[in-house]
């Protein structure tokens, strides 16, 4: 992560906005307490726990004004350390600069939410709006000429005579972010630079805009004859969303994943799941005004041409420099090992569902919007294992006492539900529990969760914080957020999930538990490398099917009778089941991804670009990428993931190694020892320690791909 001052600068305009955050309470501006005080977003946060962000008194309207006041007062903090005319220390230049732009950051709380929680079409207006002041405002500080001076000042000089290993770390990480982002360009390259960047910043933005667009109307409404199929929850929650959107009487099925993939799942209709998955897979590719081919093509020219003034080849090389992987050849080479067992496993799966129409005369050939439908069945024959059949035994709120019973056993935490009222929140759908350690008592943070769709709410789950803990001004709080799509039920009917929907709850978890457990000085270290980030919340995941977890939290949601042990033998039996579409539907977005980034985008078709990159894959027809490149906002709505998507399965060999720890210690996955060694090496260190070396203090080695291959059920190559 790049340093503090520049946190909310350079990710801001060239990340998503909702993960752009300085972690630290404001400190009021004296000249500025007048205009501040008439902007809530402006206010330093008041109440308890070390305060807390007003989210009920945020108003759209005051964003654009509180942005703009929050960027020219951390300039006006940036100017100060960059004109300092004492000589350039650690403590003048590196430190101040983690203590600036509070006020800034305390507004991107509020973005954040804004954007990614509450967007509105008013919202969406003063982003655009915002996108290039912000991609400016990023410039004025990566490019500062004096201020760079002063970085590089004490970065010589901690090369000749090193600090201690924290305020080193962050030194190294803010020389590299400068230098990586042109503050070594001569002027009119650095203009260029900064013209780019805010080309880009509006962009993304409506690549943003576009897949949003799609997402909210092209909605499909059912009658009740076109029901076949489908659970009794699932189709109360399609009757409450279809009367919401003045559609009373129908079923309204919405262009989410998670409605999308249940009806893709289990119903009957052939004609209807061919309309439901072009729907989907079709956002941001419908050649109207909404469509964003044209958008990327102008995303991928000015990125190469941007790295192209920094000396690189392609940005895929210039991205993963500080990565990991460290070189996209040591990125597709990983993907290249897993990509032919991924196929062939798939060739495997559409033979099994084949069969099964067949035997049922269903007289069809197996297309996309069928897979889901037929490996059900396939799970079925195979395994006796209905999905159906295990999500009334995943209720949501159960499935969170497990997530901080899990919490408790590794990690010494203790989640009380906050008094309602006691903390502002956004939504009446969000709930706020506070985190202590269990043993001490000792105050650790606030979880917030916002568990349901609804319009305004980008799809996906992730998981974000409106303050990190730091002790170099003395010690904060944390205080953080998961955030799902679970379809919300009729009034008083259970949340039920799928198998793949609580574990994607535990993944993002596994994102909190990741900040509640830092331990670093300085801001900056709260960050992450992309490539290592995801490994601490996959490896969350592997709890959720412990027998601890199982017996005692997964009940049937109206006997309340525990699972039986039967189905739970499925459920392992079955644990590698349906493997070559998961890893396939990733691995293709992943080797696009790489491949957008890798070649030369002039004049490039991203249409023709994808079919033909698969093609030569040999992408089996049957799978689709599990993000086609028209809405695939991970790498085209921000860089968070640009030429990174690949990090997700780096992140897998990591945590199918370390899993493999748990499953050999002594008390398996509840192993003491183990976890205090998972909490020290890799959860409290954040950034502060080079992410290699703090899985090699973990495990004594290097992790091995070989574990990934086991976990998925693939062939493991031997060395004779």
């Amino acid at each position: 992560m790049i340093s503090k001052s520049i946190k909310a600068a350079v990710l801001c305009s060239i990340v998503l906005f909702a993960s752009c955050k300085k972690d630290e309470k404001q400190t009021e501006d004296k000249e500025a307490t007048t205009t501040m005080s008439d902007n809530v977003l402006l206010q330093e946060w008041t109440g308890p726990y070390q305060g807390v962000p007003a989210f009920d008194k945020m108003n759209v309207a005051d964003i654009k004004d509180a942005v703009e006041k929050g960027m020219e007062l951390n300039l006006a903090e940036i100017d100060v350390i960059a004109n300092n005319t004492e000589p350039a220390t650690f403590e003048n230049t590196i430190v101040a600069m983690e203590a600036s732009g509070k006020t800034l950051n305390d507004v991107f709380n509020y973005y954040g939410i804004l954007s990614s929680n509450m967007s509105s079409p008013e919202f969406r207006e003063i982003q655009g709006e915002l996108a290039p002041k912000l991609s400016d405002f990023s410039s004025k500080i990566s490019q500062n000429s004096k201020l760079f001076e002063r970085v590089k000042t004490v970065y010589d000089a901690s090369q000749k005579a090193p600090l201690e290993s924290q305020a080193q770390r962050v030194v190294d990480l803010t020389y590299k972010s400068f230098e990586m982002n042109g503050a070594n360009l001569d002027a009119t390259k650095k203009e260029r630079y900064a013209a780019i960047n805010k080309e880009l910043s509006s962009l993304y933005n409506d690549f943003s805009d576009h897949v949003l667009h799609d997402e909210e109307n092209y909605v499909t409404y059912l009658t009740k004859d076109q029901l076949n199929g489908l659970g009794d929850g699932f189709v109360k929650s399609a009757a409450k969303i279809a009367t919401d959107k003045g559609q009373d009487g129908k079923y309204a099925i919405t262009n989410t994943r998670s409605s999308m993939d249940p009806f893709l799942t289990y119903s009957t209709e052939r004609e209807l799941r061919e309309k439901v998955w072009t729907n989907y897979y079709s956002r941001g590719d419908n050649g109207d005004e909404y469509d964003n081919n044209d958008l990327i093509a102008q995303i991928l020219k000015l990125r190469r041409e941007r790295v192209e003034l920094l000396g690189y080849d392609n940005y895929a090389q210039w991205r993963l420099q500080d990565r990991m992987a460290k070189t996209p050849e040591n990125a597709m080479a990983l993907m290249n090992a897993v990509w032919p067992a991924a196929i062939g496993r798939v060739a495997e799966e559409v033979a099994d569902m084949q069969t099964v129409a067949d035997e049922n005369g269903d007289k069809i050939t197996i297309e996309p919007w069928d897979y889901r439908f037929y490996a059900e069945k396939v799970r079925k024959k195979k395994y006796d294992l209905d999905s159906e059949e295990v999500k009334q035994y995943l209720q949501l709120d159960k499935l969170t006492q497990a997530l901080f019973y899990t919490a408790g056993r590794l990690f010494n935490y203790k989640f009380t539900p906050v008094e309602e009222g006691k903390v502002p929140v956004f939504h009446e759908d969000v709930k706020v529990w506070e985190v202590t350690d269990q043993t001490s008592g000792k105050h650790i943070g606030l979880w917030y969760l916002d568990p349901y769709a609804r319009e305004g709410k980008r799809s996906g789950a992730w998981a974000t914080t409106y303050r990190s803990y730091t002790s170099f001004e003395g010690e904060t709080n944390v205080l953080a957020s998961n955030n799902s799509n679970f379809v919300k039920p009729a009034p008083g009917e259970a949340v039920l999930v799928s198998w793949d929907d609580a574990t994607t709850f535990f993944h993002e978890f596994g994102h909190a538990l990741h900040f509640y457990s830092s331990n670093v000085k300085y801001p900056t270290l709260n960050g992450g490398v992309r490539d290592y980030t995801e490994f601490q919340s996959q490896l969350l995941e592997r709890w959720l099917s412990t027998d601890e977890v199982i017996d005692n939290y997964l009940v049937h949601y109206k006997t309340g009778k525990p699972m039986p042990k039967a189905l739970i033998a499925k459920i392992k039996q079955a644990a590698t089941f349906n493997q070559g579409f998961k890893t396939t539907e990733y691995l293709a977005s992943a080797l696009v991804d790489m491949k957008f980034h890798t070649v030369d985008p002039t004049g490039i078709d991203a249409d023709k670009f994808e079919r033909d990159t698969l093609n030569a894959l040999n992408m089996p027809k049957q799978i689709v990428m599990r993000h086609r490149s028209p809405h695939f906002g991970h790498i085209f709505s921000s860089e968070g993931y640009a030429s990174s998507y690949y990090g997700y399965m780096w992140a897998e060999v990591l945590t199918s190694d370390a899993a493999e720890a748990f499953a050999q210690a002594p008390n398996g996955f509840y192993d003491t020892a183990v976890a205090d060694k998972l909490v020290e090496h890799l959860f409290s260190v954040r950034n502060a320690v080079d992410p290699g070396e703090a899985y090699r203090a973990f495990r004594g080695r290097d992790a091995k791909v070989e574990a990934l291959m086991r976990d998925r059920g693939f062939p493991v190559k031997t060395n004779k």
